[in-house]
């Protein structure tokens, strides 16, 4: 959490411990402009919620010269926009500042730890508990850029398509719980397997999952004997056609519609996997804080599809 320790009264957009305590004041003001920038609700939200820098700390490192809401504006622009690092605008910081601060939260956890807290207020806000008890799974096939390397990329068969998969677990809310980036030619039952085993790592409670008919078979029996989860598989019987909203699935899939509003991950750009899976989680974290500062996004405003 942040601290409390006051200096001298920064205005509220210019509060965090670059502005107060680093060298971040040194420079000019940004004047925000862009829709994908942090409101001053928002950021009044997320400020308790971002993780105390080491040199603030005492534990070495260098005062940080940007603000760190600055920077959090920057990698939302990037997520909002699909825009490559190197054509940032001029009234961010240098895009290799902005790129080493959104890897360094990659790496050290520090992204997932965040988007977690924002998660348990959302539960929280709905009146859910923190902890979830059931998780719908399900795969997203994108078509992979040319610079994605062709050892972490592969060709699906079925919908003719070269690319990345990308594997959610998700919570009843949508709220993403785990992500998996593979190769678009891995079968969902094969990749479910690190999926399920990280859910179930990460989150004791969940006992029940959902998920449709790719998941079926010998897998059902391993989730049951190996991670004590029930599989409860939701069918789409033959006789139908056209569009059918499913029980239980329609929530996974309501998340993946809202992670393709975010130009970034309409198409697989990211060289690793791993930042791909980083982008779910900053494009996630976006939607969430709108949604606790008030600030109803298209993708929580629209009505939920009742289940038949």
């Amino acid at each position: 959490m942040l601290a409390s320790t006051e200096s001298n009264a920064p205005s509220p957009s210019r509060d965090c411990l670059a502005h107060r305590f680093g060298n971040a004041a040194d420079g000019p003001g940004r004047v925000r402009c862009y829709g994908s920038d942090l409101t001053d609700a928002e950021w009044q939200v997320i400020r308790p919620l971002l993780s105390v820098p080491a040199w603030f700390q005492g534990r070495g490192g260098r005062l940080e010269g940007y603000c760190h809401r600055v920077k959090l504006d920057a990698v939302r622009y990037v997520v909002d926009n699909g825009v490559k690092w190197v054509n940032l605008p001029v009234d961010f910081p240098p895009y290799r500042r902005v790129h080493a601060f959104a890897r360094r939260w990659q790496v050290t956890g520090l992204l997932a730890e965040f988007h977690d807290r924002l998660r348990d207020r959302v539960r929280e806000k709905e009146g859910r508990a923190v902890d979830p008890t059931a998780a719908i799974v399900d795969s997203q096939l994108l078509r992979a850029a040319a610079n994605i390397p062709k050892q972490t990329s592969g060709w699906d068969g079925g919908k003719k398509v070269a690319g990345r998969k990308r594997h959610l677990a998700v919570d009843c809310l949508g709220l993403v719980l785990v992500v998996t980036v593979t190769a678009a030619s891995v079968q969902d039952r094969d990749a479910a397997v690190p999926l399920l085993e990280r859910l179930r790592r990460c989150y004791f409670s969940v006992r029940l999952v959902w998920a449709d008919g790719g998941y079926a078979g010998r897998f059902v029996d391993w989730a049951a004997q190996k991670l004590r989860l029930t599989l409860d598989i939701v069918r789409r019987s033959d006789d139908t056609t056209g569009f059918v909203v499913l029980p239980r699935r329609w929530v996974v899939e309501r998340t993946r519609s809202w992670l393709m509003r975010s130009r970034r991950l309409a198409r697989d750009v990211e060289t690793l996997p791993a930042m791909h899976e980083a982008m779910v989680l900053w494009s996630m974290t976006m939607l969430m804080g709108g949604r606790l500062a008030g600030r109803r996004t298209g993708a929580f405003s629209r009505p939920a599809p009742r289940a038949r």
